[in-house]
């Protein structure tokens, strides 16, 4: 009899047992199905999913030699000094191949795969009509990169850090093609545009947790400068509206990254009396990530899009053949 209730009392430890055990599985398995739908929040994303561009500043855009066309154009300050100079060192002969100095600075750019998404947008007639947007999802950081320029007593110039303060990014991105049709370029770009109705989808898809700016509400914020492991930067997306799906090799163009800046003359172009500056051509540091793509343009998928040049056809790109990304002036 006691060995039948000891037999009894063992069957239902063990049965309350087994109960907790299976409790406890269920309990330690509920946090993880909770969490496999929600997003990770800015900066946790896996390996390889965030591409990272490092600031680039260099001598160039630092030091930079120019005739000066407004002062070279005033003949009558041609003149012969007298024994206590020389004539290099009169103001129109200075005017020539003259030493210009800027301080540069440049912000790191991190972006997501180039991705789309089908959203209805309101069309003037009041209507609405279901387009697909091309996206990208980016981030800018200022580390405080910079260099200036310093002259030497010998007349030589150097370069030298200068760590930047607050940044304003003004953004601009442009998607370009580099298709070909019988031997001839194919040309066609699409400035980013603000689209209300895909910002929020975009938003909810990419980073429900963090907060992501437009073009114009980007270009409002300030970035401070981020020390040793931060990197927190600010979020922002580019979007483009009616691409042509039969675009397969494509660069996008980000402006703003950096202040550096070149700028041209035509020779002959400036005419004494006229308003300094008049044909004087600027180009801008430029960040060109290239692009392709092996589908056409029926059932476009975002997972055809590769970042860098396809194989055996880097010659359809603007002089960037063979790499992912480089600067440009442009």
């Amino acid at each position: 009899m006691r060995s039948d209730r000891l037999s009894r009392s063992l069957a239902l430890m063990c049965a309350l047992a087994s109960l907790a055990c299976g409790a406890a599985a269920v309990s330690a398995q509920e946090p993880a199905q909770v969490t496999a739908n929600v997003a990770p929040a800015p900066g946790e994303f896996a390996p390889g999913v965030l591409t990272t561009i490092p600031p680039s500043v260099d001598r160039a855009d630092v030091i930079s030699h120019h005739d000066i066309p407004e002062i070279l154009s005033e003949t009558s300050l041609q003149w012969e000094p007298a024994s206590t100079t020389t004539k290099s060192r009169t103001l129109y002969e200075m005017a020539k191949d003259a030493v210009f100095i800027n301080d540069v600075w440049c912000l790191e750019f991190a972006f997501k795969p180039l991705r789309m998404i089908e959203v209805d947008v309101p069309q003037p007639s009041g209507r609405v009509q279901r387009k697909q947007i091309w996206y990208m999802v980016y981030r800018v950081r200022n580390t405080g990169a910079g260099l200036t320029g310093k002259a030497n007593p010998d007349g030589t110039f150097e370069t030298v850090e200068k760590s930047t303060d607050e940044i304003r990014f003004i953004p601009e991105l442009v998607l370009t093609s580099n298709d070909r049709s019988g031997g001839q370029r194919v040309r066609k770009s699409y400035l980013d545009r603000i689209v209300p109705t895909a910002l929020g989808p975009i938003e909810q898809r990419e980073m429900p947790r963090g907060k992501l700016y437009n073009s114009v509400d980007l270009a409002n914020q300030l970035l401070k400068v981020e020390a040793g492991r931060t990197q927190e930067g600010m979020w922002g997306v580019a979007m483009w509206e009616d691409v042509d799906p039969q675009i397969d090799f494509f660069s996008i163009y980000v402006r703003g990254l950096s202040n550096g800046l070149a700028w041209t003359d035509p020779k002959g172009v400036f005419k004494k009396g006229d308003a300094p500056g008049t044909g004087r051509k600027f180009t801008y540091k430029t960040l060109q990530l290239n692009f392709w793509r092996p589908g056409d343009d029926i059932g476009q998928n975002e997972r055809e899009v590769r970042f860098g040049t396809a194989p055996q056809r880097a010659d359809f790109y603007d002089s960037g053949e063979g790499v992912a990304y480089r600067w440009v002036y442009r």
